[in-house]
Parts: structure tokens; sequence; C-alpha cells
């Protein structure tokens, strides 16, 4: 077992790390401020290779394994948690969807142009009626001759006034006798008559970032951009939302990090009784803490990460990667905020702003509660996963 990453991970760590940190550092309060994505952020992660990080070169990525995808998740949230959610996004729920289901000329036609930064992608899943039980969803896929005609409504949709391509699902067979079997999944282009979009105001955290509504009226789709077979809909959601909650976990680790890193800072600087406040030890139990829930959190979404390089199945170990890390990162978030007291009130300090960005992770990409319910399956020996008609592709050094 060796926990050593490699020298191309070190260099992945050390390229996203000083990236971030030059290009977005510096101007993300402010875009938190006004709640507003900048729109340098995804062109400037298209031209650093991110959003086709772990797409084979074949599909107009850069070749990387996972656990690559890890790290630079990891890195992006240190910073901000609206440049993970790209990612998470962009990459882990659609192009990996459509590296595990697309036909071959789907990806020559989709994820080609993902991978490259050409084309933004989205995730729609998530209706105003529809959140946790996605199999009752009242999105509808109508056949009509050759086409399919979309019509439902997607909420709470990131990147949802920013992209190009949505992975759409939807109901083909309202008369499924299990309605999970009555789902199927699509590649919507947002240019299409008939749909409309806008933004969300008014969120509690991730203000930087992009979230929204698409909504579909009657929208005329070829059978060529049904991914997988009709009926595959929830299969394709669940496998898409694994790779989705490995890049969460990731993530959350980073927000962690960032979360131990300022408050050393600031314990290290702040008076109190006549000496630093980080000699203290209730202080001492709050940054003792913050760094164990960063070495678990890494430790779990690495050894997802591994599993993914190897083509095993990782539904299990990335959902609790995934629950573990939203929930410490919230749990330090806060931490972080009472190191720096008053001053963690305000958003002069970044824990503030961490502290909300933490807590969307705990709904979003499965909510905590139905990742404990995932887990007490597993632990209880009630769930297994079953076989998919196609796994998601080991990586293959090039």
């Amino acid at each position: 077992m060796d926990f050593e990453l490699s020298s191309e991970h070190l260099l992945l760590q050390k390229t996203v790390r000083e990236f971030a940190r030059r290009e977005i550092a510096a101007h993300i309060k402010e875009a938190d401020r006004r709640a507003e994505m900048p729109p340098e952020v995804l062109p400037r992660m298209a031209a650093q290779g991110l959003l086709g990080l772990c797409i084979p070169s074949a599909y107009g990525g850069q070749d990387l394994d996972y656990i690559s995808l890890g790290l630079a998740c990891e890195e992006l949230e240190c910073v901000d948690t609206s440049l993970r959610v790209v990612m998470s996004v962009h990459v882990g729920l659609n192009s990996l969807g459509l590296l595990q289901w697309a036909n071959e000329e789907q990806r020559r036609r989709f994820l080609v142009p993902q991978a490259r930064g050409e084309k933004i992608a989205a995730f729609g899943l998530t209706e105003p009626g529809a959140g946790s039980d996605a199999a009752h969803l009242a999105s509808t896929a109508r056949r009509d001759g050759d086409d399919y005609l979309l019509k439902g409504e997607k909420m709470w949709i990131s990147l949802a006034t920013k992209a190009d391509h949505v992975l759409w699902f939807a109901r083909t067979n309202p008369g499924a006798k299990d309605p999970h079997d009555g789902l199927s999944a699509f590649l919507l282009e947002t240019d299409r008559p008939g749909v409309t979009r806008g933004d969300l105001p008014g969120k509690l955290g991730i203000r930087a970032g992009s979230t929204g509504w698409v909504r579909c009226d009657e929208v005329r789709v070829p059978e060529g951009n049904r991914i997988g077979q009709e009926g595959e809909g929830f299969a394709i959601a669940m496998s898409c939302l694994d790779n989705g909650r490995y890049t969460v976990a990731a993530g959350a680790a980073g927000l962690i990090r960032a979360c131990l890193a300022a408050s050393v800072s600031y314990a290290r600087e702040r008076k109190a009784f006549g000496r630093e406040i980080a000699q203290h030890q209730l202080i001492q139990e709050k940054i003792a803490r913050m760094s164990q829930q960063y070495e678990i959190a890494r430790l779990l979404y690495l050894r997802a990460g591994w599993l993914k390089n190897q083509g095993r199945r990782n539904t299990r170990e990335s959902s609790l990667a995934k629950w573990y890390a939203t929930e410490a990162a919230f749990d330090a978030a806060s931490q972080a905020l009472q190191v720096h007291g008053a001053y963690g009130y305000s958003d002069e300090f970044d824990v503030e702003r961490f502290f909300r960005n933490a807590r969307g992770a705990m709904i979003y990409e499965g909510t905590s509660e139905i990742h404990t319910l995932i887990q007490a399956g597993y632990a209880l020996g009630l769930r297994e996963d079953g076989a998919l008609r196609t796994e998601l592709p080991a990586h293959r050094a090039p």
C-alpha cells in the first residue's frame, strides 16, 4: 500500500494551487459580495486544461487520472467552493457520465468540445418537486417520430445560464411498474428552441457561482441525443452522482484545510490575556480537531480515487467520503469562525465565506440523511451494488 503521491500528482497539485491563488483568490471576495460568477473563471479554467483533466486525450482531455481530479478539486475549493462546483458539474456529473455511457459518435460530438472547454456542461436532475426522490421526477420525453419532445423544469442547476450542454433526465415510460425504470437521459443543447433558463438569486452561500433553473417547453431533440438506452436514466444518474460525490468530498477536504490554515494564522497573531490565543488549550482543541478532520477527509477521497483508477465500483466509498467530508467541513468552518471571534462574523475574513459555502454541500449530491441511509444499508447487508451495463473506464496511462 503506497500512500505517496506521484511526481505527476505533486506537479498537478502545485500547478492548480498556484493558478487558483494567482488568478482567482484576489478577486473572489468581491465576486461573492456581488453574487456574480466572474466571467473570466470558465475561460481560465479551460485554458489550464482543468475542464478535461481526467478525460482521455482521444476525447480532447488531459489523460490524467482520477486522483488528479480529486487533488484539483481540493486545491480549487481551498480558495472558493464555486471553483470546485465547476469541476463537479462539468467534469464529474456530465463529462464522466458521457465517457461511461455515451456511444462513440456522441463522445466525439459532445465530450470532445467539453473536455477542451469549448462547451460548458451542466447536469439536469433536480426539479422543483423532486430532489432526493429522483425516481419521481416530473419531466417527460415523448416520442415523436425519430425525435423526442422534452418538457419540464430543472431547479438548483449549477452553471444553468452558462452551460451549452445539459445532461437532462426525463420520464420516457410513465406506465413503468417501477418508476426507476421509466427514466432516460438526453444531452440537451441549450440553444434549441423552447429552452429557457435563469439564475436563482439570494443564495446563502457559493455566491460567486452560477446556480439557476432550466425549462424545456416541447423541446425537440433527435434520438441520437439520447444517452444510453431507454429506461437506463436512473442508473446513469446514480453513476454520475458517484463521480460528483467524489469531487465534492475532495473539495470539502480543501475547505477544511483552508479553515485550518486561516485559524492557525489568526491564532498565532491574536493576543488575549497576555499571550497568543494559540497558547490557550480550548483554541488548541479546535485546531487539533480541524487537523484530524482534514487527514480523515483526505484519506477517504484518495481511497475512492484509487478505486476509480482501478476501474472498481466505488459507490459506497464515494458516498462515505462525501458524507464525512462535508459534515466535517461545516464543523471546521464553524470552529474557524469561533477562533476568529467577532471578526469571523465579518466578510473581511475568509472564514465567514467558508462557513456559508460549507452548508450547501450537506444538501446537494445526496443529503447527509441520504448518505446515512446508504451507509446503513451497506453495513446491515441490505444494500449491494448491482452490475451496470457499462462501467466508468479505469485510468490507462498514455
